[in-house]
């Protein structure tokens, strides 16, 4: 039967706590998502910390992981057939613990679908567009001479922020009752006004709906927690 010692990412970061799920992650958005839902769900984890400042993520032993070198990843030693299993992906994960925890993912199929549509709305919208913009204005790209590609990205940006927005109109969260879909987007959102400074670029003031969505989702001690995990330092 494989245990964890078959896996070369124990080598580098061993487990403390050898049943519990072992995250290899790093305090982005991304990488919180994992860590809030871990800690929303209370099931046992030991957090190791993949330095992306320090390129952790591009070692042999987190390849081994995660060959798209990306935070953040687990291993489950007790997965659903009693043997371990590893994940990367954050909304991947997301939907493995919801199902391994019976939280946060509802279990008839149309609400079910209604929170998967949401966190793929994250995944494949949010996350990319977010990211990009952020690297034209916080990272290399802000060197760029050329306005396009920077107007571009804050442009759909704000597009997508305008389309969560009417969803959440009459709504606390976006899909009925709080699940993994708000999980995987809050983090991106607090980001987007923090880390980025991007408010005013996307017209955030001008949202209805957005920013109490993400104060509501800052104020749930789980997060709170979730949002340092593993800490920088």
């Amino acid at each position: 039967m494989p245990s964890l010692s078959d896996f070369a990412i124990t080598r580098r970061w061993p487990p403390r706590n050898p049943s519990a799920i072992q995250l290899y992650s790093f305090p982005t958005p991304n990488g919180v998502k994992v860590s809030i839902m871990l800690e929303e769900t209370g099931l046992p984890y030991d957090a190791h910390k993949v330095s992306i400042m320090d390129n952790d993520q591009m070692t042999s032993e987190f390849l081994s992981l995660n060959p798209n070198n990306k935070i953040p990843a687990i291993i489950d030693p007790t997965g659903p057939d009693g043997d371990p299993v590893a994940l990367f992906e954050s909304g991947a994960i997301l939907v493995y613990l919801a199902e391994k925890s019976g939280k946060f993912l509802p279990k008839d199929a149309a609400s079910r679908f209604a929170a998967l549509q949401w966190l793929m709305f994250q995944m494949g919208g949010i996350g990319p567009m977010f990211g990009q913009m952020g690297f034209f204005l916080k990272f290399g790209g802000k060197d760029v001479s050329d306005p396009i590609p920077r107007d571009r990205y804050v442009g759909e940006s704000a597009r997508l922020l305008r389309v969560l927005d009417k969803q959440l109109d009459g709504r606390d969260w976006v899909a009925g009752d709080y699940s993994i879909a708000d999980i995987a987007i809050c983090p991106w959102l607090n980001g987007l006004v923090g880390f980025y400074e991007a408010g005013p670029l996307v017209g955030w003031d001008d949202l209805q709906n957005v920013p109490a969505y993400l104060d509501r989702f800052l104020q749930r001690p789980a997060v709170q927690r979730g949002l340092n995990i593993p800490p920088r330092a």
